[in-house]
């Protein structure tokens, strides 16, 4: 019996092993077939995954191409706007170095002729430092020449005029210098022409007709006028009878009746009767025309003058009454008339031309005097070889310079 159970145990066993070994071997299957199912989706996956990459690297390679065709134009373009910049920067190079050469040459000009005028200055500084006193009294005098023709052709002032060349004289004479001889004769010459001259009395002339003015207020006009100044009214006692106030009245009247109403006798024709304006005109025009009288006397303008005088004596006819007064003023206009207010006046400017030239006469003079010493020298070597005394001598040398 327990062989039977045994047996019945070990088949119970056997066919459990069985049942588990089919058990196992269609899991094992089951596992295949799921890894192989696997294997295929994976496969499809990849596939499509690495289709659709291929369409993406496509895409990205059109993309990157269209970017990369987009850089290379605009590195072109930054190329081209490079180029020009520098083309640019070459210009404006040039430019600066032609600016800077300019303006270097200019300064040196500009330099060098400082330079000259420096060399100048010291020079001419040297020169003044190196002039003796009598130097200085020439240049002194040829100052005072030139004021002295300044002031006879630019103003007419004579005594001023001879006053500088006496002035001038004097330096001259006080300078010692031998050569300036000749200029002193020439201002000799110069001082006697205008001692000769007749100097109008220009302050007197211009008195006067500041005087003709003055009196042109008392003119009478030859054409009557309004707007003249009423006699002043009388007071009159205040009465207690009316008649006596009334007379009062009429005799106030009267009296600016009479004050108002000057009868005259004229020859002209009385055409219109002035405004007070017109009058006042009238007189103003004469004053201005004896003002147009005194420039041309400052001036010395002698037509300008003779003219002005002729149009005051016409305006003076033309409208204002001949009477004593009217007379007195016509009889000093044609006193003014006849006066002259300019002279000949003469060139002194001989003796200036001479004196700026003082080299030339100094050479001059140098000329004549060495032929004098060269004789005084050959007189003394003969009287020391003749052994004879001054006194005999003295007749060959009053003759020897007339040959």
């Amino acid at each position: 019996m327990a062989e039977l159970s045994e047996q019945k145990e070990q088949e119970l066993g056997d066919s459990k092993s069985v049942r588990q070994s089919s058990r196992g071997l269609w899991f094992g299957v089951i596992i295949l077939l799921i890894i192989i199912g696997l294997a295929g989706a994976g496969f499809y996956f990849f596939s499509q995954l690495r289709d659709k990459q291929q369409d993406l690297g496509g895409e990205v390679k059109g993309e990157m191409s269209k970017q990369i065709a987009d850089y290379q134009s605009q590195l072109v373009a930054i190329q081209s706007q490079l180029a020009s910049l520098e083309s640019n920067l070459a210009g404006k190079d040039n430019h600066f170095t032609q600016t800077l050469a300019d303006f270097s040459h200019l300064h040196n000009e500009k330099l060098e002729a400082t330079r000259n005028e420096l060399n100048e200055a010291v020079i001419r500084l040297q020169r003044q430092l190196g002039k003796t006193r009598g130097d200085w009294l020439i240049a002194d005098a040829e100052y005072l020449l030139s004021v002295a023709n300044e002031r006879l052709h630019l103003v007419g002032d004579v005594n001023t005029t001879r006053a500088a060349l006496e002035a001038a004289d004097q330096r001259l004479r006080e300078s010692g210098d031998a050569a300036t001889f000749k200029v002193r004769e020439e201002i000799a010459k110069e001082l006697s022409l205008l001692k000769s001259i007749t100097v109008p009395d220009v302050v007197g002339i211009y008195a006067s007709i500041q005087t003709l003015q003055d009196r042109v207020e008392k003119l009478a006009l030859i054409l009557p006028y309004t707007g003249k100044t009423l006699a002043q009214q009388t007071d009159t006692k205040s009465s207690s009878e009316p008649n006596a106030q009334s007379q009062g009245l009429l005799d106030s009247a009267i009296s600016q009746l009479h004050g108002a109403i000057v009868i005259r006798h004229t020859e002209h024709e009385v055409k219109e009767i002035l405004t007070p304006e017109e009058a006042l005109f009238i007189r103003e025009q004469l004053r201005v025309k004896l003002e147009m009288v005194k420039i041309s006397l400052v001036q010395r303008n002698e037509t300008l003058f003779q003219s002005s005088l002729a149009d005051v004596k016409k305006w003076t006819e033309q409208n204002f009454t001949h009477n004593a007064d009217d007379n007195s003023f016509v009889a000093d206009l044609e006193r003014l008339n006849i006066t002259k207010i300019s002279s000949q006046l003469p060139d002194i400017s001989l003796s200036l031309k001479m004196l700026k030239d003082i080299a030339t006469l100094r050479i001059e003079t140098d000329k004549a005097i060495q032929p004098l010493e060269a004789m005084a020298a050959d007189k003394k070597t003969s009287l020391v070889e003749s052994n004879k005394p001054v006194e005999s001598v003295v007749p060959t040398e009053t003759v020897a310079p007339s040959k």
